[in-house]
């Protein structure tokens, strides 16, 4: 009994060793024992509740889960540690109030890094942009591939990474085709001749998008008059598809189609032409090059 008071007596003295000894911060082996034995606690039990949760998790949200996991994850970690600090009796109002340049340097330095993680969380949580979503950003139109905690990448068409930073996603105007179902309205814009048979136009433009592969058949196409050009009568064929993605080498094909129906039945689209009107109050001058004064050069030598 008297040898278990002597280990327990020198594990206190082990324990009650002094690392770091000032007037407002005491941190000893024991605290520090008690920083290293929560963090693997805590570790853990952060993978337990990590593979729980993915478990039930589809395909499509597990990547999100993941972002705000790690964003969660290590603010917990410095949680934990403070309540160790405080409760082992550091004074962390002296320790803030030391490092409150350094932080202020730090939140200015890192304020852009900071914008994106929050920027990422909310977007996560309010279910803004899905994986497989096909969005616009500065005029580059992008399918959504991977979404993390700073960043969100996207493919564009021509299999090019965009990769946005999540502020974006709050500061600017940004268009999501897919953001209520991955149905989506296209046209394509044609202009015809002046006195080109109009009903004969729309039948040949229904005819190529109805035998166009990826055209839904419902909602059916159909084409508008959209106006009178300068120089032709102006249509849009508009249709529905499943994936906007690939919808230029669509409207390419269908204009293929388009140009040789026309061609076979003698619709003309024309080209812009332009009438040049000159006006003269007085007559043209013309001079007789033959009536001019010859130069010194011309002189015949006698």
């Amino acid at each position: 009994m008297e040898k278990l008071r002597t280990l327990l007596s020198k594990f206190n003295d082990i324990l009650s060793y002094q690392i770091y000894d000032s007037e407002s911060i005491h941190i000893t082996v024991g605290t520090f024992l008690s920083i290293v034995i929560a963090v693997i606690v805590v570790t853990y039990l952060l993978r337990i509740v990590h593979n729980v949760v993915v478990k039930k998790l589809p395909e499509a949200d597990k990547n999100k889960f993941v972002s705000i996991f790690s964003f969660f994850k290590y603010l917990f970690y410095i949680l934990v540690i403070i309540i160790i600090l405080h409760t082992s009796g550091v004074n962390l109002t002296v320790l803030l109030t030391a490092s409150a340049a350094l932080f202020v340097g730090l939140g200015f330095a890192l304020q852009t890094l900071f914008q994106d993680i929050i920027s990422g969380v909310l977007m996560i949580l309010d279910q803004s942009i899905h994986v497989g979503d096909i969005i616009e950003v500065d005029g580059k139109v992008g399918k959504v591939f991977e979404i993390r905690l700073r960043s969100t990448r996207a493919i564009t068409r021509d299999d090019k990474v965009i990769i946005i930073p999540n502020h974006v996603f709050l500061t600017n105007t940004i268009y999501n085709h897919t953001q209520n179902h991955n149905m989506t309205r296209e046209s394509l814009i044609v202009g015809v001749a002046y006195g080109s048979d109009v009903a004969l136009v729309t039948n040949i433009l229904l005819d190529v998008v109805s035998h166009q592969k990826g055209v839904l058949k419902s909602p059916e196409a159909f084409v508008q008059f959209d106006d009178f050009g300068d120089s032709a009568l102006i249509f849009s064929l508009n249709f529905f598809i499943s994936n906007s993605f690939g919808v230029p080498r669509m409207r390419s094909e269908m204009r293929y189609n388009i140009d040789d129906q026309f061609r076979k039945n003698g619709v003309t689209i024309p080209f812009p032409q332009r009438d040049v009107h000159v006006f003269q109050q007085s007559p043209f001058l013309h001079q007789n090059t033959s009536t001019m004064p010859d130069s010194g050069q011309n002189k015949v030598k006698k």
